[in-house]
């Protein structure tokens, strides 16, 4: 995206794989809930974990050393202009699906027009911006765009390739349980809907001496075992039925893992420390909701939001709280300060839309940590008096004599944010306001948060150094009725839509950066979710034979990291 990439053309693995790693084995996850269905590129239906990662690639692929550079991987070969105004990939001649069958032009152009029609919506915003699709050769096939974006180019080359024969005849919208054949290191094994999947290495893929995936992809077995909730998974794990857990929470990390196999040296403990921003986490308001529609309201319940104290309550104080959605990195705002030089500029012209600290300079608010919270209860009551609602009888209400009741919806198994919530609901009360907490079944929560049928929920958005096209789905106007968008607050602010235009449009790394802290503070600043904490290091329990390089992605543990890197020792 900026500058040249970090890797010479002869190189001989991604700079935190390990060319050497042995091949065999097994690695075996838990995951929380179900899975109904094996298409993870369309809405309906829920896919077990590692499907799209472990069985389909892209034309390239990202390194995690790097936030803005791909690296071919279907693809040999990438050709664009300085505007970026079209992107043209020249296919591997060896490239092969998982049955033999070659990677096709057809098959690249059928993937593309396919999810950008029918396929989940977040890969049809990319898809409106091209303005045409045409096969140059035997191997080639160039996109050429209808607006100024100078991502599209790796968005696209981020796009997964099916294979167009398989789908003949059927409908690709519709869940099922036919997996996608794609051309990627692993092909489905055996499953069971719902409680277990396996993926099992292909002896024959064609990738596999590329110098891109070496070192990557070293077990023989990939397994996702699924379970009730988090505090299952955990004691599966302490039972030896799963290979590795990833602990949320830092005061659990500290007392909950002197369990025999630790003592014995079986289960080792690795924090692995990162670069990346903190996203955000917490509990969103659904701003179509009448009630939420009003800054000073989701401020009042914000300051209501016990941080100190529920933080010290479930994690015994240890964990930073989110300050703002890309804290923790070089693109976050800086809590509390005004807006300067270019964040300033692009965010005036909206200066009268904006709610207050946008530009001024906004920061959560802190209790004192005693159950009381009485400042920040004066506070909020003041605020909600200001937009309309009083406590009548010890009820809140409006002047229409309607009260203040939502509801917080959690899918089941979420343990630790119910606790969260359940003091949240009683700090609630003293401002008169009935909550309520309900939890459903995987299932009836994907559709229900598809179609924004809820009041508030749990709310999490892992954030990247890369920021991009993708902040059209989790922030974009769209998402507003459009169902399936990530876009769950319901917020429309052209402010925001502003900010991610230049992130698109920027030519230097200094202007991406002012445009990404410019959005940090419309999120913000829009309260539009009460975040809670984020891990500044991964914290991960796994069995001895396990292992990773030593030299780490600036991502640290993420995407791409385990299992891609992880290998067994024999």
């Amino acid at each position: 995206m900026y500058g040249d990439p970090a890797l010479p053309p002869d190189f001989v693995s991604l700079p935190y794989a390990n060319p050497d790693a042995p091949k065999g084995g097994r690695i075996v996850f838990g995951e929380a809930g179900s899975f109904d269905s094996l298409n993870p590129f369309i809405l309906k239906g829920n896919a077990p974990a590692g499907l799209s990662a472990l069985t389909v690639e892209t034309l390239m692929g990202r390194s995690y050393d790097e936030p803005f550079t791909l690296y071919g991987l279907l693809a040999e070969s990438v050709d664009t202009d300085d505007g970026r105004t079209f992107v043209e990939f020249t296919l591997r001649e060896n490239a092969r699906f998982s049955d033999g069958s070659p990677v096709t032009v057809e098959d690249v152009m059928w993937s593309f027009e396919t999810l950008g029609t029918i396929g989940s919506p977040r890969y049809h915003g990319a898809w409106k911006k091209v303005a045409g699709m045409e096969q140059t050769g035997d191997r080639s096939v160039r996109f050429t765009f209808n607006v100024e974006d100078r991502e599209l180019p790796l968005i696209l080359g981020l796009r997964p390739i099916l294979k167009k024969a398989q789908w003949e005849g059927k409908a690709f919208d519709e869940s099922s349980l036919e997996a996608p054949v794609g051309s990627g290191p692993y092909v489905v094994g055996t499953f069971e809907a719902g409680r277990y999947i396996t993926y099992v290495r292909n002896p024959d893929w064609w990738g596999k001496d590329l110098p891109f995936n070496r070192g990557l992809h070293n077990f023989d077995e990939v397994r996702y075992d699924y379970f009730g909730d988090a505090g299952v998974i955990f004691e599966a794990f302490k039972a030896g039925e799963i290979s590795s857990y990833r602990e949320s929470n830092a005061a659990k990390w500290d007392t909950n893992y002197s369990f025999p196999a630790v003592a014995a040296g079986d289960v080792v403990k690795s924090e692995i420390p990162h670069q990346r921003p903190s996203g955000i986490e917490g509990l969103v308001f659904n701003t179509r909701r009448a009630m939420f529609a009003d800054w000073r309201v989701r401020e009042a319940l914000t300051l209501a939001f016990n941080f100190e104290l529920i933080n010290q309550t479930v994690t015994g104080g240890s964990q930073p709280r989110i300050r703002s959605y890309y804290s923790n990195s070089v693109l976050g705002m800086e809590p509390g300060a005004p807006a300067t030089g270019l964040e300033l500029d692009l965010l005036q012209p909206f200066a009268a839309d904006l709610p207050p600290g946008t530009i001024e300079g906004y920061a959560l608010p802190v209790s004192d940590g005693t159950e009381a919270n009485r400042g920040n209860i004066r506070k909020a009551t003041a605020l909600l008096e200001e937009a309309g609602w009083s406590v009548q009888d010890g009820v809140l209400k409006n002047a229409a004599g309607e009260t203040f009741t939502f509801d917080i919806l959690f899918q089941n198994g979420q343990d630790e944010m119910i606790s969260i919530a359940s003091i949240y609901v009683e700090a609630l009360k003293r401002l008169g306001i009935a909550a309520t907490i309900t939890t459903v079944d995987s299932a009836q929560y994907k559709e229900r948060t598809n179609a924004y049928d809820f009041d508030m929920t749990h709310y999490i958005r892992s954030l990247s150094l890369s920021p991009g096209n993708e902040q059209n789905l989790y922030w974009g106007a769209q998402g507003v009725t459009e169902p399936g968008t990530r876009n769950w607050m319901g917020m429309n602010s052209p402010a925001a839509q502003a900010a991610i235009d230049r992130m698109l449009t920027s030519r230097s790394r200094e202007d991406f950066i002012a445009a990404t802290r410019a959005l940090d503070r419309v999120l913000t600043a829009g309260r539009y979710v009460i975040p809670i904490w984020y891990a500044d290091r991964s914290r991960l329990a796994h069995r001895k034979e396990l292992k990773f390089p030593q030299r780490l992605p600036i991502y640290g543990d993420w995407i791409g990291f385990q299992p891609d890197v992880w290998w067994q020792e024999p």
